[in-house]
């Protein structure tokens, strides 16, 4: 039986095709400090070339043998692109992702340009996917996109406060800003799809039970999730950090391929909810498993526990943090490829 590609692997998977292991890849930054290091660059100045991003997807992706590529790593583009500016902190030679300077005050402030994918970086990134999906043509590795969600996208333009204190008082508006939102985000993905990427998640990481009630969930973010899902092609994942036992299954109604949650979330209990035709993916704490952690050995008990609990993909509950020992990395992904040689709920393996 011949070996399958990485991205022959990662689409099967998400068409729910026998593979021959589970894969390593994820729709969130993947970028080791040891490969910062050879480049021999800034990590600031990652974040403002396309030579230097798709170059250190690559290389990333060669190093420690992912699946697949992912970029952009700040998730500052698309706000950048609003006109909400951008600190890049390029004089830094630290590792700081960029962050967005000014938002706006008001909902009646928001006017969104029609050309917003033209703008900031937003060329840049198309030039970078553009390499990574050339790059990957004869199957080495599958090529990810990612965008934050409708609700996590207005938090990055506007105070979060002024969004949920308006949600009941100002319900129309806020109903008017969130749909603005949810079409720069169909705008992004189907630009995105139409480049030519594999695959694509939609991030809506400020959604948990952390900081909504179910029911808000269901009346301020499910239904723009919905149209979001709708418009998009397969695959499609959506993410959610944070507390998601209790809308797992709202989650699983927005139309996404797949759904990634993170350490917080029961993945037996969701398992059991949801049953075995749903791809699940994650579900480890990517900082204190990678980065604080100093021991090889804990991160493959991790990897053997998330696959023991039903996951069908080994993911991060977030961006992989960039300073991670270079042995932490390879005993990730060589635990994923040991323990995922057994079928997962909803992925059997090849005979």
């Amino acid at each position: 039986m011949a070996e399958l590609t990485s991205k022959e692997r990662v689409l099967k998977l998400f068409r729910k095709e026998a593979v021959d292991t589970m894969p390593f890849f994820s729709g969130m930054s993947m970028l080791p400090i040891q490969v910062i290091d050879e480049m021999g660059i800034r990590f600031a100045q990652i974040h403002t070339s396309a030579e230097y991003m798709a170059e250190s997807a690559l290389k990333s992706a060669r190093m420690f043998g992912f699946d697949s590529t992912v970029i952009p790593y700040d998730m500052c583009t698309i706000p950048e692109a609003l006109g909400r500016g951008i600190n890049l902190y390029d004089k830094s030679e630290g590792i700081l992702f960029p962050t967005v300077p000014t938002k706006w005050q008001t909902l009646a402030e928001v006017e969104i340009p029609s050309d917003f994918m033209e703008q900031g970086r937003m060329p840049m990134i198309d030039q970078a996917y553009k390499k990574l999906i050339d790059e990957s043509k004869n199957g080495e590795f599958a090529v990810g996109a990612w965008l934050l969600g409708p609700f996590t996208m207005a938090g990055q333009v506007i105070e979060l406060d002024l969004l949920l204190k308006g949600a009941k008082k100002y319900k129309e508006q806020v109903d008017e800003f969130l749909r603005k939102m949810t079409d720069v985000v169909i705008a992004a993905g189907q630009h995105y799809q139409s480049l030519g990427v594999d695959f694509i998640n939609i991030r809506e990481m400020g959604s948990g039970t952390d900081i909504l009630s179910p029911r808000m969930w269901k009346t301020l973010i499910q239904p723009n999730l919905i149209k979001v899902f709708n418009a998009l092609n397969s695959p499609k994942v959506l993410h959610i950090c944070g507390s998601t036992d209790m809308i797992i299954e709202m989650m699983n109604e927005c139309g996404a391929d797949a759904l990634s949650v993170d350490q917080k979330n029961n993945v037996v209990e969701s398992r059991k909810k949801l049953g075995n035709e749903t791809l699940i993916f994650g579900n480890f704490d990517p900082f204190g498993t990678l980065v604080t952690n100093q021991d090889p050995a804990f991160v493959e008990t991790t990897v053997k526990q998330c696959i023991d609990d039903g996951v069908d993909a080994v993911w991060p509950g977030c961006d992989l943090w960039p300073d991670m020992p270079k042995e932490n990395v390879e005993a990730l992904v060589q635990s994923v490829k040991k323990y995922g040689i057994k079928p997962s709920p909803a992925v059997g393996r090849l005979g």
